[in-house]
């Protein structure tokens, strides 16, 4: 898709470094720069080798990256093939410029072709902007489903 302030696209894998910095501006936003133990050569194995784990559209402006989303195929039993959307981020310097409608859009779009059931994703229930963003879309809210993890070494311990 393009605009004429940026444009979106399929990440390439010289995208990866300034991708990450990004998973990096987001870890900040969310309180939690700790929490990033992924690094830029992890990713760039995982999204661009043999067997890709993820799929990254990337929105540039004026030769800079400036958001992206992630996403990937999951399984749901009840229904079926869905897309996951990891992350939507975009730099903050600049947002309210379209550019966030654009990536959703974009990643709404690739579902599609997948010919997936739906399209699900997470939201923190502070992040009132992101809330009304995906409101916006028409997203349903759902608040009544707990987050579980098996941190890594706690998984192999089992």
């Amino acid at each position: 898709m393009q605009n004429p302030t940026f444009e979106i696209r399929q990440a390439r894998p010289q995208d990866v470094p300034a991708a990450f910095a990004l998973i990096e501006e987001l870890a900040l936003f969310e309180k939690a720069p700790h929490a990033v133990s992924n690094t830029p050569e992890e990713m760039l194995r995982d999204g661009f080798g043999q067997n890709p784990a993820f799929g990254m559209l990337v929105a540039e402006s004026q030769g800079a990256l400036v958001g992206i989303s992630i996403y990937y195929v999951r399984y749901s039993t009840w229904k079926g093939r869905c897309l996951y959307l990891e992350d939507l981020v975009v730099t903050e310097k600049v947002r309210g410029k379209g550019i966030g409608k654009a990536l959703f859009a974009a990643t709404a779009r690739k579902a599609q072709e997948l010919e997936v059931k739906m399209m699900v994703w997470q939201v923190l229930d502070w992040n009132t902007p992101a809330i009304e963003f995906y409101k916006s879309w028409g997203a349903v809210i759902d608040t009544g489903w707990y987050n579980c993890r098996l941190e890594e070494a706690t998984l192999y311990k089992i």
